[in-house]
């Protein structure tokens, strides 16, 4: 791997850790040469190789990107990258995630052996949707995890229109539908009963919500696949959420289109612990 000479933090400042950790964090970074950018609420540890800049604009020219926070921080911070490629290593300060890679005690020895070139890209895909009214396109998103359309609390049993590559394959009479990468598929389309996918591998899932007909079950299709949900009934309320941060009210007619970005979200691996590790621990498999 080539040399890191500048990173980007992106902290969770509302974690009771941030503080403490960016006030060790920055100092030993610079202190190994390596400039650093950060937000400007750690404007006072800013010196001679480390600046504050808007959040926006941290991943700018950075060689990798350091997320301190949970999955949900990680997310927001895919999604900040939608159009770059610098590799993101996360750094959890509550408890172990799916997507962050290391633990508050795991930190700088993991960091010494990443600045030291020892580490690997785990390359993930992403979903890009839009969304489609009256002939017109009205949004357009990327998603590490999924895609989801669901009815509100008080709305009725949606029909959607589903579609793959133009064929058609069903109307999912449910509360809700979830289009997720397998990244997503230990996310919301687990609750649901979707299967557990290897995040390296190249499909999408999808996974009907409280379907009215219990034979509909989940659908693992191929990662070039190009999915249309078409909302066909009047049901109330119903929403288009993007990983579960975003989202929109749709009304009957609305499609949205899905398909997999050209663009992946590039995960540091620096070998601390595997997927089938973080697995076992939050699932609590082989405990009694």
């Amino acid at each position: 791997m080539s040399a890191i000479k500048e990173i980007g933090i992106l902290t969770k400042t509302s974690s009771p850790h941030a503080d403490d950790v960016m006030a060790k964090l920055v100092p030993w970074l610079t202190g190994r040469g390596v400039k650093v950018r950060m937000q400007p609420e750690y404007g006072s540890l800013a010196d001679g190789g480390a600046v504050a800049a808007p959040r926006d604009n941290i991943p700018d020219g950075v060689d990798m990107v350091l997320v301190l926070g949970g999955d949900g921080t990680l997310l927001s911070v895919a999604r900040l990258l939608e159009d770059a490629d610098q590799p993101i290593l996360g750094i959890n300060l509550g408890s172990l995630g799916f997507l962050t890679e290391l633990g508050l005690d795991e930190i700088y020895g993991s960091l010494e052996r990443v600045l030291e070139g020892e580490y690997t890209i785990e390359r993930r895909v992403r979903l890009k949707a839009s969304l489609h009214r009256e002939g017109e396109q009205i949004g357009h998103y990327q998603v590490l995890n999924d895609v989801v359309i669901n009815k509100g609390a008080l709305a009725r049993i949606i029909d959607l229109q589903t579609c793959v590559d133009d064929q058609k394959v069903t109307n999912y009479q449910a509360d809700g539908l979830i289009i997720s990468t397998p990244t997503g598929s230990t996310a919301y389309s687990l609750a649901a009963g979707g299967p557990i996918i290897d995040p390296t591998l190249d499909v999408i899932v999808v996974s009907p919500i409280c379907p009215h007909t219990l034979t509909n079950r989940p659908l693992v299709i191929p990662g070039g696949s190009r999915v249309e949900l078409c909302l066909r009934s009047d049901s109330g309320a119903v929403f288009l959420t993007l990983d579960g941060q975003e989202g929109t009210r749709l009304q009957q007619g609305d499609c949205v289109r899905v398909q997999a970005s050209e663009r992946k979200v590039n995960l540091v691996r620096t070998g601390v612990r595997t997927f089938y590790d973080v697995l076992s621990t939050k699932l609590h498999w082989g405990h009694r």
